[in-house]
């Protein structure tokens, strides 16, 4: 039942990778299931650790990150630590349209709905062309509880 699984997995992650322009190579397909099977952000060095065993190095594992990036299949997140965290997009998720905390300890991002961020006219007055992502940063209530 284990190997139906993981050749589901494989299949889903060539699907995802088409359909972004990308070929399905073993390496692409390994960070993509990592990344899908991540709790939580990944860092490479996380990633690396993974699937450095399974034969791939840690410069075509950034490279993949990188590529998924490009593609927007991922989301790249930087928590004031110089650390770049990976994790997969949601694509029906748009990340411009409201502001997103991090907990800076367990690197869990969430949703902040219901705040509102500047409209069209806010933001031409301030010289502002298009807001990619807000990010609030802070410790959650599992890593700091009240």
């Amino acid at each position: 039942m284990k190997k139906k699984s993981e050749a589901n997995d494989i299949e889903l992650a060539r699907e995802i990778l088409r359909a972004a322009g990308l070929r399905s190579t073993p390496a692409r397909i390994a960070v993509l299931i990592a990344l899908q099977k991540g709790s939580k952000p990944q860092t490479h060095a996380e990633l690396s650790e993974r699937l450095v065993p399974l034969g791939f190095d840690k410069a075509t594992v950034f490279r993949n990150l990188t590529d998924l990036t490009d593609v927007e299949l991922v989301s790249r997140t930087e928590l004031g630590d110089h650390v770049w965290r990976f994790e997969i997009r949601d694509p029906n998720h748009d990340r411009s349209s409201h502001p997103h905390f991090v907990c800076v300890e367990c690197g869990t991002v969430s949703c902040m709905e219901g705040m509102n961020l500047p409209d069209d006219k806010q933001r031409k007055s301030l010289n502002i062309s298009r807001i990619s992502e807000i990010l609030v940063k802070g410790h959650c209530l599992v890593c700091e509880p009240v």
